[in-house]
């Protein structure tokens, strides 16, 4: 029985260790835009951004990530856990769909950035993430032009 279970787990970890090669893992813990296309399904996010307004100031993560270093990694692992989840199974929504944990994220990274501007909108909208959504009106900014 030990030998059955050994087995399993040495085919279970050789298979994500492949996995993880073959995905190009290592390359999500850059700040490479270009790793967020790995998958052909963000091709069309990444022209936007590549056109866009944000292109000479952020990148994906800048946006996309908690700016503290744990909690950066953290989402980027959760992510990327999702995603190849997604993927493999292939149950994900077309076009992909933005996750409200996400969503909270990208809306913090937002106000922080631009927070001379929206200061008065943090204080009086910014615990009710139904009137605080800047995604709602400016969905077109981070990705240009909604085609």
């Amino acid at each position: 029985m030990k030998i059955l279970i050994s087995i399993l787990l040495g085919v279970l970890f050789g298979a994500a260790v492949h996995t993880f090669w073959y995905g190009q893992g290592l390359s999500y813990a850059s700040n490479d835009p270009n790793a967020c296309k790995n998958c052909h399904i963000m091709n069309e996010q990444y022209d936007g951004w590549a056109k866009s307004s944000h292109h000479a100031a952020a990148t994906c993560n800048d946006c996309h990530s908690p700016h503290a270093l744990v909690p950066k990694y953290l989402t980027k692992a959760e992510n990327g856990f999702w995603h190849s989840k997604g993927f493999t199974l292939q149950d994900f929504p077309e076009p992909i769909r933005i996750r409200p944990h996400n969503r909270r994220i990208l809306n913090q990274n937002c106000a922080e950035c631009h927070h001379e501007m929206v200061s008065q909108v943090t204080v009086a909208h910014a615990n009710d993430d139904s009137k605080f959504d800047c995604i709602r009106c400016h969905v077109s900014v981070g990705h240009g032009p909604v085609r």
